[in-house]
């Protein structure tokens, strides 16, 4: 599953946008998240490992790997 479904799925299940994911994000990390600026890192799949699970954490959720 891509970064870009992962983070639209959690959206989706917080009822939450994308403008609202870049408010919240931008006040909690002091970073500027815009739209357009994480909108098109999800599309490309340009985001970087650190930047998504920081947005994933600002959902309020966490990235976990398990050995199957």
């Amino acid at each position: 599953m891509s970064v870009r479904t992962s983070i639209k799925m959690l959206l989706l299940q917080e009822n939450m946008t994308l403008t609202e994911l870049a408010r919240i994000a931008t006040e909690t990390t002091g970073t500027k998240y815009t739209v357009d600026s994480l909108s098109r890192k999800l599309q490309n799949e340009t985001m970087k490992y650190n930047e998504a699970e920081t947005l994933i954490n600002t959902i309020g959720y966490k990235i976990k790997f398990e050995k199957s």
